[in-house]
């Protein structure tokens, strides 16, 4: 595509960004078929192809105007267009940095600024979070059921941190809510990896990814966030204690996995985030490389008698920003599990973050469409690996909805 940037951002690194990303769409509609926004509007404005074209627009100089605004926060951001795209369209930074000047240049009415700082304040912070999600939970019996069901219901989980100290060790990302919202993750985690003889550490002084600001156009703000967690993985870096930073949220995992690309015109930051990017893991990938190990253990454990049914949804952050495609299936199927299959298993369940809150009637359009079709094989239960689609998806369905590494866990138990 051919390109004409205006001269206010042509010459920064945003704008040569830009400009490379722009220059590689080639305009072919692959994006369309498989874009969840485009499949419920029909609205080319609201596909990969009809928002480049408007972030195009903005960036050679062209007046921008709520209606740019709208179509660009309609976007999920979830990438499946970037596994379609036959010409690697980075389309995902593109939407980054075209948000970034649209928030500069178009008010937002009140009410929505108040509601998108107080999102970025209140969910990274677990001493504001927690709190607030207690209330809703005691409050929930004579909620609105719309209201009702976006609060997730209060459970006891096994939280036990296994005791054993191992040589090898790893880092985890504890995450902002998921200790609230489903605290059994993390611990189930841990308990797993000491089967493998892997001690998972956590650091007091690392926080929120970064991914809520970043992506609510609050740049500058997640990017504090990241250099925060740098900060306090580092020493461990550096003493060569850590083999890997373990991601249990597909959704930070994407995010960590970039602190080199965002990073990457910090002179303080950039070669830090640059190898603490390479160190980061998703939980599945770890159990991959240990997989000759793992295969052992689980023979000692499978019930050959009872075969639970699994659906799996793989978050868009884990099959498209990560591009992990088909390693929790192969753990889950190595535990004893059977999979059901799940129709249009590409698209997004509309949790995507914050868009649940900021676009509710989109999200939950896309919510019946995936819970309908995770359901339509009969499954038991329903599994993910991400906090954000979890609670979602629970919202919508009777079945029981865990992340994948706490039913490998019970078979472990």
């Amino acid at each position: 595509m051919q390109t004409k940037l205006a001269d206010f951002i042509k010459h920064s690194p945003q704008g040569k960004e830009a400009d490379a990303i722009l220059r590689s769409c080639v305009h072919c509609g692959f994006c369309l078929a498989t874009c969840p926004t485009y499949q419920l509007l029909s609205n080319e404005l609201d596909s990969p192809r009809g928002r480049i074209y408007l972030m195009k627009q903005m960036l050679e100089g062209q007046p921008v105007t709520q209606k740019t605004q709208l179509h660009l926060d309609r976007c999920l951001t979830c990438r499946a267009c970037e596994s379609t795209c036959p010409s690697g369209v980075r389309y995902a930074e593109l939407v980054d940095i075209s948000r970034d000047l649209i928030e500069k240049q178009v008010k937002r009415p009140a009410g929505k600024k108040l509601l998108r700082y107080l999102l970025r304040k209140v969910l990274p912070h677990p001493l504001l979070f927690k709190p607030s999600i207690k209330i809703g939970q005691l409050l929930r019996p004579v909620l609105p059921s719309d209201l009702r069901k976006s609060i997730p219901a209060t459970y006891k989980p096994t939280t036990r941190w296994p005791e054993s100290s191992h040589n090898r060790k790893m880092m985890l990302l504890d995450g902002c809510v998921q200790p609230t919202l489903s605290p059994g993750i993390n611990p189930a985690t841990a308990r797993v990896l000491s089967t493998l003889d892997i001690s998972l550490i956590r650091s007091a002084q690392a926080g929120c990814c970064g991914a809520i600001a970043y992506h609510l156009n609050a740049q500058q703000e997640g990017m504090q966030a990241m250099r925060r967690n740098i900060d306090a993985w580092w020493p461990f870096i550096e003493r060569n204690e850590i083999e890997a930073i373990v991601i249990t949220a597909s959704g930070c995992g994407v995010t960590v996995k970039e602190y080199g690309h965002i990073l990457r015109h910090d002179p303080a930051y950039a070669d830090k985030a640059t190898r603490i990017s390479a160190m980061t893991k998703d939980i599945s990938e770890i159990l991959i490389a240990e997989q000759k190990k793992l295969t052992q253990i689980l023979s000692r454990h499978k019930d050959k008698s009872t075969v639970t049914r699994l659906a799996f949804h793989s978050p868009c952050t884990l099959q498209h920003g990560q591009q992990i495609h088909g390693q929790v299936e192969q753990l889950l199927q190595l535990a004893g599990f059977q999979l059901t299959a799940v129709p249009d298993s590409h698209l997004c369940c509309g949790s995507a973050g914050t868009y649940s809150i900021l676009q509710p009637k989109l999200s939950q359009k896309l919510l019946k469409n995936k819970v309908a079709a995770l359901e339509s094989n009969q499954p038991d239960h329903i599994v993910t690996a991400n906090i954000g689609c979890l609670t979602h998806l629970q919202s919508e369905t009777p079945l029981p909805v865990k992340h994948w590494i706490e039913v490998l866990n019970e078979q472990l138990s």
